[in-house]
């Protein structure tokens, strides 16, 4: 078969002509956008809302918790410590900026040690994620001399005396298996040893793109290591340090699974006969799936994330992606509900082994993230605001949910974000969103768009679509490889519906989405061009035959398939955005963003999609295709407010510009 591909030659970075292409697409993209009214106006708004206090990624180590917040003129978020035992004043550990000298540097991700006199963390910078793993003295704020490469989103387990730890990486010898996320093994490092001599502890991968992780226990014996391969499988090994013996927990089977160790068993959340997850427990000495014994069962709830205390289980869930928090002993029993704060999302849950208390950060639309903690001795059982953020602010819009039937029936859920004053109508501004992949769940987040357009008098809309996980597994499943069609029916099902019940009309709907929410845009304006007005797609995948060939994409073959298989070939190539620009046909007004320093998605895919669209499009006047190819950013990771701002501002912008009346 032959498949048109006219703008291939736009997939070389480093050709003047293309770069001489990009430098124009870039010229037309801020002379249209410079033109829209209020840009300047929003852009200062849009900064106020990102300015807002934020606290997240709570890690507790000994009687400290670590935090990345960001607050007041900061650009970029710092790593942060405080007392995890009484409130009080944060102190920074790391401020990438002025570490690097570089605004774009950021933190990438970070492991304190068990008694929290040292961190390990990891910076990149331009966003491309390619972090260095180097170590920190939480007391001094002084760097050990330990700087170890290829540390790209690292997993780090410490030795209990803190001398050393296992951590991943990826093979210096081969830079190309860091871009494809390949051969990420399993080292072990000596605090001041030479990182080049860590002797490989694990490289048993049953695929080359499968993604290790490691945990320890307690004493330092036992080391669980966990193996995913693509975003419904994970095998889970036990190594007894002390003798070298091997166990295997679960391997080679269609499910997701999450353990640790407390005391002499294993704990964790299990979608094994269970697609809305089960907590299960196991003996060390006999940790195999057929020995694990439920202690919470599966319920309408799909459970995310389980975390031990000294005495307690926390058990955070999500119900029609709506977060909920459980308290159980580590038998099951003694459970009680915890109080959040309101209708949002908890992330970053982390228990201390040796105290009944825990961390989280909880955020909904309208509410930045801040952090929580939740202690046993508190008789009241509620959670404790910690991270008390000057300039955290709060806006009060209404929060609705409904579920609409999809084009197959199936009945999917949707979030209606709206300011207590708007009625909706014909005439209200809307925009909608979905992501529906990956087994993400798209729980109540801050979003300053949302915030911002709720202001105007609009509504925003974020739809539960398949190939997340707000219903369980299944619903991954429902929309994942040659069931991808069912993503985009219920994107275009969300936008119908919000028509035909009078929230909005055709000419007042805007869509937008990024990265594989990207693909989604495209896919939803290439199957109905009359969906809406305008469309803003960042960062997207819009090219499924070449996608593998680039990055990361080869870790995305189990959610999408394959393209060298001619039956997966023909599942892809039959929704494949760039594939389905039709010439003659009027699209909406659409504005595609990348960035040259991704290293998740090429660029290519946007360029060749923005090529074809000005290409095809009938009504280019009215409806531009804008692309905008920034240089020193990358898939959004560590972008600083200010550029956050901009581009925000020139995204929400250029959508406004057209369904405001």
């Amino acid at each position: 078969m032959t498949v048109a591909d006219p703008f291939r030659a736009l997939e070389v970075d480093d050709d003047a002509e293309v770069r001489s292409w990009i430098k124009a697409q870039n010229a037309r993209t801020d002379t249209v956008l410079r033109a829209i009214p209020g840009r300047e106006q929003l852009r200062v708004r849009l900064t106020e809302l990102l300015r807002a206090g934020t606290s997240v990624a709570p890690q507790v180590a000994g009687t400290r918790v670590f935090t990345v917040e960001r607050w007041g003129e900061l650009d970029q978020a710092v790593l942060v410590v405080r007392s995890a035992t009484a409130a009080g004043r944060a102190r920074t550990i790391v401020d990438p900026h002025r570490l690097t000298g570089d605004p774009t540097a950021a933190i990438d991700w970070f492991k304190p040690s068990l008694d929290g006199r040292l961190l390990a963390y990891g910076i990149s910078q331009g966003g491309d994620e390619r972090s260095t793993l180097q170590v920190v003295d939480v007391r001094t704020g002084d760097h050990l001399l330990d700087r170890i490469p290829e540390a790209r989103a690292a997993s780090v387990a410490w030795e209990p005396d803190g001398s050393g730890f296992l951590y991943t990486r990826y093979p210096t010898d081969d830079p190309g298996a860091a871009d494809r996320g390949e051969l990420r093994h399993v080292h072990h490092h000596q605090l001041g040893r030479a990182w080049s001599t860590d002797p490989l502890v694990w490289d048993a991968l049953p695929d080359p793109t499968a993604w290790t992780s490691v945990s320890l226990s307690a004493d330092g014996r036992w080391l669980l290591v966990h193996i995913s391969v693509g975003w419904s499988r994970t095998d889970v090994h036990l190594v007894d340090r002390r003798t070298g013996a091997r166990s295997v927990l679960i391997e080679g089977v269609e499910a997701r699974t999450d353990m640790e160790i407390v005391g002499d068993q294993v704990i964790g959340v299990t979608t094994l006969d269970a697609d809305r997850g089960r907590v299960v427990s196991a003996p060390l000495a006999n940790p195999w799936r057929d020995h694990w014994c439920t202690i919470v069962p599966e319920s309408t709830a799909v459970i995310e994330a389980v975390a031990a205390t000294s005495s307690s289980l926390l058990v955070v869930s999500t119900e029609h992606a709506v977060a909920r928090l459980d308290r159980y002993g580590h038998d099951g029993e003694g459970h009680r509900p915890i109080d959040l704060p309101g209708i949002g999302s908890v992330s970053g849950l982390d228990a201390s082994p040796d105290r009944d208390h825990a961390f989280l950060s909880f955020t909904s639309f309208a509410t930045p993230s801040t952090t929580h903690r939740w202690s046993g001795d508190d008789p009241s059982g509620s959670l404790t605001e910690w991270s008390h953020l000057a300039g955290a602010l709060e806006h009060p819009v209404v929060v609705k949910q409904v579920r609409y039937p999809s084009a197959d029936g199936t009945l999917v859920p949707m979030f209606l974000i709206r300011d207590e004053a708007t009625v909706p109508g014909p005439d209200t501004p809307c925009i909608l969103t979905g992501y529906g992949g990956f087994s993400i769940t798209m729980s109540p987040a801050f979003s300053p768009i949302a915030v911002e357009l709720c202001a105007r008098g609009g509504v925003y809309a974020v739809a539960g679509l398949r190939g997340g996980a707000e219903e369980g597994e299944a619903w991954h499943r429902a929309g994942m490889r040659e069931q991808k069609q069912n993503t985009f029916d219920d994107f275009v099902a969300a936008a119908d519906w919000l028509v035909a019940e009078g929230h909005t009309s055709r000419e007042r709907l805007a869509v937008r989405g990024g990265s594989n929410g990207g693909l989604l845009v495209g896919a939803a304006i290439t199957q109905r061009p009359d969906l809406c007005r305008a469309a803003h797609a960042a960062v997207p995948l819009l090219d499924m035959v070449r996608y593998p060939e680039f990055l990361l994409g080869g870790l995305w073959v189990p959610e999408y398939g394959d393209p060298n298989d001619p039956d997966q070939f023909e599942w892809l190539l039959a929704y494949s955005p760039y594939h389905h620009v039709v010439d003659g046909t009027c699209y909406p007004a659409t504005l595609l963003t990348t960035a040259a320093g991704d290293s998740r998605v090429h660029p290519f895919h946007a360029r060749k999609m923005a090529a074809r669209l000005q290409e095809a499009t009938s009504c280019g006047a009215p409806n531009p295709v804008l692309l905008r190819e920034e240089r020193d950013a990358g898939h959004g990771q560590g972008k600083p407010v200010s550029l956050q701002a901009a581009d925000l501002a020139d995204g929400l912008g250029f959508l406004l510009d057209r369904i405001e009346a």
